[in-house]
């Protein structure tokens, strides 16, 4: 499998925000460290250690080995008799300033047979031949290399990684903002009004600020459209009362209950209407067990005389939700599965994102190049669903569909494996 460099790469705002900062620093310690060893290991190294080899060459030049062991006392240097050489140098895979001064010594002193290289204490023991014979030359490890050369490398590390989380600090400050906005966005998209201040950079706020200004407007529409809606409700439902008395009173013959189920399909008509335009915008959430109300719906449309069975339903507890747009909604998707087929199950699906109520049923579904066409508004897709012959009004799936926006979710249509109908998933996110 090939990995692409957006599927390695943090998603998030923060991730992404650290990236940036933390790139940046570790190439920057990398050409510094690469620099600083090249320099300071290599160059000032090999100065140090060419110095001291000056004085081994004179103390190696005496005549006597006395005069050496006198020269080499003057000069700091311990000279004594050797014999065999050890035959390993001490050196560590880490110590590359002890390379270095190896390098040096084996080019610069004549006769050199081996630099042993000691921790405790730490100098260079040098097995030369010396006058009279094989001498040893012990030189302290300063006089050849930097004292604590890591040092640097540790406290550039150290104020590296404490300017990082300074810098970081700083912009998570910046960041804070725009997740509250977006958070603020979010709750909104799902009717739920969080409180939010805009904060932040000069562009953050005025973001925050439009954002403010646009919920204003949405929020006095929706109140505008619920008075609007409260009139036009009294205005269609008081005459068509009056109607429904007045055939009541009729003798019942064939062309009243004719008329009579003309009133109750233009009820039905100005109910459905008034529940589209209306939406879920003036419920609260509430505290709901999604489980408990679909076993309601079942349960009613059992009493009524419907073949609804329940499927497998997911402990959920109790979740935040407008409980009677959803039960608007999962009745909508029952009638419909009801109308269209003869056997229908509703079931509840839980997952970490979201909750998934699902109504199957067995009836003839819909060709899948038409179900979003099935979900608009006053949509409808065979002659038998027209109202004229007994059919609704086209919003059942366009209620749904918005009942399951305003949650943060979708209405999904497909085909049911196990019934062979249609497969409805109202999706509402947690």
């Amino acid at each position: 499998m090939t990995l692409r460099p957006k599927s390695v790469l943090p998603r998030g705002l923060y991730g992404r925000a650290a990236l940036i900062l933390i790139v940046p620093v570790i190439m920057i310690q990398i050409v510094v460290s690469v620099a600083f060893i090249q320099r300071h290991f290599e160059g000032v190294t090999r100065q140090m250690t060419e110095g001291v080899a000056i004085e081994v060459r004179l103390v190696q030049e005496q005549p006597v080995l006395s005069e050496a062991i006198r020269l080499g006392a003057a000069l700091g240097l311990v000279v004594t008799p050797a014999g065999t050489a050890p035959a390993a140098d001490g050196l560590g895979a880490w110590d590359l300033s002890g390379k270095v001064v190896a390098a040096t010594f084996a080019e610069t002193v004549p006769g050199l047979v081996r630099a042993v290289f000691d921790t405790e204490p730490r100098r260079v023991t040098l097995y030369l031949e010396g006058p009279g014979g094989p001498i040893a030359v012990e030189v302290p490890r300063r006089r050849v290399s930097a004292s604590n050369p890591h040092q640097l490398l540790v406290w550039m590390i150290a104020t590296s990684i404490l300017m990082t989380l300074i810098a970081f600090y700083f912009l998570r400050a910046q960041l804070r903002p725009i997740k509250l906005l977006a958070d603020a966005a979010d709750a909104f998209g799902k009717g739920q009004v969080v409180p939010y201040r805009p904060r932040g950079a000069l562009e953050v706020r005025a973001a925050g600020r439009a954002f403010l200004d646009m919920r204003a407007r949405i929020e006095r529409q929706i109140e505008q459209r619920t008075l609007l809606l409260s009139g036009v409700s009294h205005d269609l439902r008081t005459p068509l009362t009056r109607l429904r008395l007045g055939l009541a009173m009729l003798p019942q013959d064939e062309e009243v209950r004719a008329l009579q189920g003309d009133v109750r399909q233009m009820q039905r008509m100005v109910d459905e209407f008034l529940a589209f335009v209306r939406g879920d915008a003036t419920e609260e959430p509430v505290p709901t067990d999604l489980a408990d109300l679909i076993r309601e719906v079942a349960e009613a449309a059992v009493r009524a005389g419907q073949s609804v069975v329940l499927g497998p339903l997911a402990v959920t507890g109790e979740v935040a939700l407008r409980r009677e747009a959803v039960r608007r909604a999962v009745e909508n998707l029952a009638g419909n599965a009801i109308r269209y087929g003869t056997r229908v199950r509703l079931s509840l699906v839980a997952t970490e994102a979201s909750l998934r109520i699902v109504v199957e049923d067995d009836g003839p579904g819909i060709p899948p190049d038409r179900r979003e066409e099935a979900m608009a508004p006053f949509a409808r897709l065979e002659p038998a669903r027209d109202l004229s012959q007994g059919g609704g009004s086209g919003l059942g799936l366009a209620i749904t569909a918005d009942v399951a926006r305003s949650h943060g979710g979708e209405l999904r249509l497909t085909d049911s494996a196990e019934l062979g109908g249609l497969r409805a998933e109202l999706v509402l996110a947690r």
